[in-house]
């Protein structure tokens, strides 16, 4: 009783039975009625030649035929309910049949198969949205099966390097010196590093980012993150200029992370910049909230780039990590810090060769405190 065909056949069966019912009543109860008004109105001579006895037997042959064919119509009223109760019931349930084993091999890992779009609309619609879930699991599995190379791979590098120095130390081919350790101490806190970031990274993904969010003042963050990069611009010969309001710029926000993502978008164009060229960083205060521009001269993105260079690992050119620095995640990580504060950040470019723009929006300390 509760599979849904079982039900689809009993359903026919009762509207066909309420309704051969409801016709059978009707016929049955207004026949000798209509039959005896029709007699007074056509068959006067008729009573005449037999009376009021033949009317009577003959209203009484007539019911009896009609409650026959009755019968005879309901019954087979109800054949035909059932016939095609289990046509409709096939029709529905086949290509339910369908979606339910595309979803369990869905469930079983294979995300590429597909199913068929069934005639009917809302079905069709059913099959859509199945064969929708099933590429989107399929890309997500792409892409964790790719981060897990690319984590692999990214960790490969320093540990190469820290084995290499530390057998040959062993071996007594390189000596115990400070500079040495030195390059073994850089390869530890790149690794240290990376872990760092693919913990944010996962935070961030989670929706898990611990904010210590406070009134702080959005030109001083920018300010001093960018001034600590300063060296390294000027080392790599680019021009690096902050342009800011007079006036305090308030945010509910944490501080540090904002720091993390100034200093990740600025440290990203020092290193996409030739030399020569230049970065330049500016806040401008909105009714709305504020926003943050990083912009660069440098080697600049596609359009189809201008998305992808927030994925997890994604290089657009040598944007990402030119001078071997840098886990390839940190503008995920970027934009889920924005987007746990509320804001939003977005990526701009005029084409390759053509520089770029990072901006970030970030609501005011009112919207954000009712966020």
């Amino acid at each position: 009783m509760n599979r849904l065909s079982v039900r689809l056949v009993l359903s026919h069966l009762l509207v066909a039975l309420l309704g051969g019912a409801a016709t059978f009543l009707v016929v049955r109860v207004l026949t000798p009625a209509i039959f005896d008004r029709q007699m007074r109105m056509d068959g006067g001579p008729m009573m005449g030649q037999g009376g009021p006895g033949v009317q009577g037997a003959l209203r009484t042959q007539v019911t009896g035929a009609v409650t026959q064919a009755l019968w005879l119509g309901l019954l087979v009223g109800i054949l035909a309910a059932a016939a095609f109760g289990v046509l409709a019931a096939v029709r529905l349930v086949r290509p339910l049949g369908r979606l339910s084993e595309t979803t369990r091999q869905i469930a079983a890992g294979r995300y590429d198969v597909r199913v068929e779009r069934p005639h009917e609309a809302e079905l069709a619609e059913l099959a859509d949205d199945v064969n929708t879930l099933g590429a989107a699991l399929a890309e997500t599995e792409a892409r964790r099966t790719r981060l897990l190379g690319e984590v692999a791979h990214e960790m490969r590098t320093p540990l190469t390097v820290v084995d290499g120095y530390v057998e040959g130390m062993i071996d007594g081919v390189l000596p115990t010196s400070a500079e040495e350790l030195g390059k073994v101490s850089d390869e530890v806190r790149r690794l240290r590093r990376l872990s760092d970031d693919l913990s944010s990274l996962s935070r961030a993904e989670e929706g898990r980012l611990a904010l210590e969010q406070r009134p702080v003042d959005l030109v001083g963050v920018v300010t001093a993150a960018t001034e600590r990069l300063r060296p390294q611009a000027e080392d790599a010969g680019l021009r690096l200029t902050v342009q800011t309001p007079d006036a305090p710029v308030e945010v509910l926000a944490d501080a540090d992370r904002l720091a993390q993502v100034v200093t990740n978008l600025v440290g990203n164009a020092v290193r996409a910049t030739p030399r020569g060229g230049g970065v330049d960083i500016r806040v401008v205060g909105t009714p709305d909230g504020c926003v943050v521009t990083v912009s660069d001269t440098g080697e600049g993105l596609a359009a189809e780039d201008l998305e992808r260079v927030f994925e997890r690992f994604y290089r657009a050119g040598n944007r990402t990590r030119r001078d071997g620095e840098g886990s390839g995640i940190g503008l995920t990580v970027a934009r889920g810090i924005v987007r746990a504060h509320g804001g939003d950040l977005t990526a701009a470019s005029e084409g390759p060769g053509r520089g770029a723009t990072f901006t970030v929006m970030l609501p005011s300390s009112a919207r954000a405190g009712s966020s």
